[in-house]
C-alpha cells in the first residue's frame, strides 16, 4: 500500500486503476471472465508451477452477486437513522447471500474471512482450481486479487524547517481561512468525528490526545474509536514494532499520525496544526509499516460504517450512531499493484447512502495527465479527491496526480489543497520540523474543511453531494497552462487544480447562510 506523500516519507500509495474486469479472459483463454486481469496472472504463474511472493497459494476477494438496495437511507433524515439503515441492510444481505458459499469454504477446511461491507469474502489460501470452482458460481460476481503491497521508501531530502506562526497557527491553515473560521464564524469543528485510516496514530501526543473521541480528559477506552485491521504479519520477514492486533492506537511509521494532525492538532500551545481543532478523531490502522492489502482497507472502511468494541464481531456488535461524519484516505492502489480499481466502488456508494464522506488524496503520479489511477480517488463521483498546491506561490506541486481518472474518465482532483512542505505533528510527541510533501499531505486539509462545515452547519451534515458542491462552489478558482484530456487547462473546473483552492472560511460562511440555523 503506498501513503500518498512525498519528500521526507515514502510516496507510498496502493493505487486501483481501472482495467475491465472481463480482460482476464482475453489475457488466459480459459479462466472465468469473472476473474480479474491481476488475479489471472497469478493464477497463470501459480499454474506453471511458480510461486507468488513464496506462496503455492494465494489470497482472493470473492464479491457475491446480490447487493443490497440502499436508495431508502437518502429518504431518512438522522445519520444515526441512515447508518443503522445501511448497516442492517448489508449485514442482512451478506448473511443470506453468503451463507452457501461459506459452507463450502468450510467443507474445503479453506481460511476465510467474512465482509458485509461490498459483500464480500477473503479466502486467504487458495489454489487455481478452487479459484476457478468459486468464480463458476452462480452467486459469485467476481472475484479479484487481494495482494500484498511493499512501499518504496525514497531516500530522506533536506526540506526547510518550519516553525509555528507567532500565534500558532500554520501557514498551512491561515492560508485557506481557517484560522478565521475559529476567530470570526466561532466554528472549530465541535460535534463532528472524523475517521482516519492509514499506518495508526499516536492517540496520546500532546497535539491530538484531547480530540481523540476515546479520552475524557481522565480515563481511555479505546472502544469503538479504535480498530487494528492488521491481525498478523503482512510481511512474515519483519515484526511490526507496534504489534498485531493492537487495542490501543499506534503509529509503526508516522504517516497516520501526520494526516490526523493536519485534521485536528492542536495543543493548547503554540502548535494550532490542524483544521478543525473542535473535532474528534477515531482511528483505524489498515498498514503493515507501509505494506497493506485490498481487505485490510476494506476492514477498516467497515468499522468506520458501525464502529464496535475491542473483540467485537463487525456484523452483530456494530454501533452506526459512532461512526465518523467524514473519512481521510491519504492512500490507494493502482493495477501495477494488482488491484482492478473497482474493489471498493459498492462500499463508496454504501458510506455516502449512510451519510459519511469520504475524502482521497489525489496521487502522487504527477506531472503528466490522466495519472489520478488509483482507488478510492479515482472514482469520481463517490470521492471528494484532493490534489495538492504549494501554500507558499499557489502553484500546483509536481508531484500531484492529474486528470482524468483513468477509471471513469472524470474531471479531476476535485479540488486543491496545501501539500508542499506542511508542517504537522510526528510520533514520539514531536512535530515535523521539515514539512512533509504530497496529496497525503492535501487530502486531511478538505477532511478538516468539512468538519468545519458540518459542525457550522448541522442541516448540512451528512449531505454528501451538496457539501461537495459546496466546497467546489467557494474554492479560489485556479487555471493552468497544461491541458489534460478534453479539458483546458483555462477552464474551470480542469483537471490539474479541480475547481481551485480550498477556502475553509468563505465555505463556512456559505453553509452558515443557507443551511444555518
Amino acid at each position: 500500500m503506498h501513503k500518498i506523500t512525498k519528500g521526507l516519507i515514502a510516496s507510498v500509495m496502493c493505487s486501483f486503476i481501472a482495467i475491465p474486469a472481463f480482460a482476464a479472459g482475453n489475457a488466459t483463454g480459459a479462466l472465468s471472465p469473472k476473474i480479474s486481469p491481476a488475479l489471472a496472472r497469478q493464477l497463470k504463474a501459480l499454474t506453471a508451477g511458480e510461486s507468488v511472493d513464496g506462496e503455492h497459494s494465494i489470497p482472493a476477494l470473492v464479491y457475491m452477486m446480490e447487493q443490497a438496495n440502499l436508495d431508502r437511507a437518502f429518504d431518512l433524515e438522522s445519520k444515526s437513522e441512515r447508518g443503522w439503515y445501511v448497516y442492517r441492510a448489508l449485514v442482512a444481505t451478506a448473511r443470506k447471500s453468503q451463507r452457501s458459499l461459506i459452507a463450502w469454504l468450510k467443507a474445503h477446511k479453506l481460511e476465510y474471512k467474512s465482509y458485509h461491507m461490498g459483500n464480500a469474502i477473503t479466502v486467504m489460501n487458495a489454489t487455481p482450481e478452487i479459484i476457478s470452482e468459486i468464480a463458476a458460481r452462480p452467486d459469485v460476481q467476481r472475484v479479484v486479487a487481494d495482494p500484498k503491497i511493499r512501499a518504496k521508501v525514497p531516500q530522506p531530502q533536506l526540506l526547510e524547517t518550519i516553525e509555528p506562526t507567532p500565534d500558532g497557527a500554520g501557514e498551512n491553515i491561515v492560508k485557506i481561512g481557517a484560522d478565521r473560521v475559529w476567530n470570526e464564524l466561532g466554528n472549530t469543528g465541535a460535534g463532528i468525528v472524523v475517521g482516519g485510516q492509514d499506518t495508526g496514530i499516536q492517540w496520546d501526543h500532546p497535539a491530538l490526545k484531547n480530540q481523540y473521541r476515546g479520552w475524557n480528559g481522565g480515563k481511555v477506552d479505546h472502544s469503538y474509536s479504535w480498530h487494528d485491521s492488521i491481525s498478523k504479519p503482512l510481511a512474515p520477514e519483519k515484526q511490526n514494532r507496534c504489534g498485531y492486533n493492537i487495542k490501543a492506537p499506534c503509529d509503526d511509521n508516522g504517516h497516520g499520525t501526520h494526516t490526523i494532525g493536519t485534521v485536528v492538532g492542536d495543543d493548547g500551545a503554540a502548535n494550532k496544526i490542524g483544521v478543525a481543532p473542535g473535532a474528534k478523531w477515531i482511528g483505524c490502522r489498515n498498514m503493515d509499516e507501509g505494506l497493506g492489502a485490498p481487505h485490510t482497507y476494506l476492514e477498516c472502511f467497515e468499522f468506520f460504517l458501525a464502529p464496535y468494541p475491542q473483540g467485537g464481531n463487525a456484523a452483530t456488535d456494530g454501533k452506526p450512531e459512532m461512526a465518523p461524519h467524514v473519512v481521510n484516505n491519504s492512500w490507494g492502489c493502482d493495477h501495477n499493484e494488482g488491484c482492478d480499481g473497482s474493489e471498493f466502488l459498492g462500499v463508496l456508494k454504501s458510506l455516502e447512502a449512510a451519510g459519511i464522506m469520504v475524502v482521497a488524496s489525489a496521487g502522487n503520479s504527477g506531472p503528466g495527465c490522466g495519472t489520478i489511477e488509483s482507488a478510492p480517488a479515482h472514482h469520481t463521483d463517490e470521492t471528494l479527491s484532493v490534489g495538492a498546491v504549494d501554500h507558499r506561490t499557489d502553484s500546483i506541486a509536481s508531484f500531484s496526480s492529474r486528470g482524468p481518472s483513468l477509471f471513469d474518465n472524470g474531471v479531476g482532483p476535485d479540488v486543491t489543497a496545501p501539500g508542499v512542505n506542511v508542517r504537522s505533528c510526528v510520533p514520539g510527541g514531536t512535530y515535523a520540523g521539515s514539512g512533509w510533501s504530497g496529496t497525503s499531505m492535501a487530502g486531511p486539509h478538505v477532511v478538516g474543511q468539512v468538519a468545519l462545515i458540518w459542525s457550522a452547519a448541522p442541516a448540512l451534515s451528512g449531505r454528501v453531494r451538496e457539501t461537495t458542491d459546496l466546497i467546489r462552489a467557494t474554492a479560489v478558482a485556479k487555471t493552468s497552462s497544461q491541458t489534460c484530456g478534453n479539458v483546458a487547462g483555462t477552464a474551470v473546473p480542469n483537471n490539474v487544480f479541480g475547481y481551485g483552492i480550498i477556502n475553509a472560511f468563505e465555505s463556512v460562511k456559505a453553509a452558515k447562510s443557507k443551511f444555518g440555523e
